[in-house]
């Protein structure tokens, strides 16, 4: 049986931990803890390490989730979490264009830091006021080549999509 490790990252509130409660076949473990700074005014908590989710793809293959921080104080686990990750995925919050700019940064330190696959979901599609995935590779200033996915993070086959993309780039990436 194969392990692959997956990193699910982006900023404060963009969904993470809901997209890996949504899939996972195990509980979560999860460090959320009352949020104490700018944080509590969007949510009552926040990761503070991780969020750890295990979903087995078939019978030979199994995913493991890693979600990130948000937090740029928490940026510390960023590299600690994509240590042997085979793929990224950014969650990028579609209604909140005031959280685009740290998401760029957050992209930036990942793919300077390790030559990985990654693909970003657009989370959030469900509401109204959500920028649609065209909008948001233009906003990201991402090159047409990188999937900017439709996502809503509470619902298990929107993730179930997400995933499956990351792991059809990671195989093109493979043949290359």
């Amino acid at each position: 049986m194969q392990t692959v490790k997956m990193v699910i990252s982006g900023a404060v509130n963009a969904g993470k931990t809901e997209f890996i409660r949504s899939i996972s076949e195990i509980e979560v473990v999860s460090t959320e803890r009352r949020a104490t700074d700018d944080t509590r005014l969007i949510k009552k908590e926040t990761t503070v390490a991780m969020d750890f989710g295990r979903i087995a793809i078939g019978p030979d293959l199994v995913l493991h989730l890693f979600g990130t921080p948000g937090q740029k104080r928490f940026d510390f686990m960023w590299e600690i979490l994509s240590e042997g990750m085979l793929g990224l995925v950014i969650l990028v919050d579609s209604t909140r264009p005031e959280t685009f700019r740290e998401t760029n940064r957050i992209i930036d330190f990942f793919i300077s830091y390790r030559d990985t696959a990654y693909v970003i979901a657009a989370n959030k599609q469900d509401r109204p006021n959500a920028w649609s995935p065209e909008e948001l590779r233009l906003a990201l200033r991402q090159p047409p080549h990188i999937k900017v996915l439709p996502c809503v993070a509470s619902d298990r086959e929107s993730v179930k999509n997400v995933l499956l993309e990351l792991l059809y780039v990671i195989q093109e990436r493979s043949e290359e």
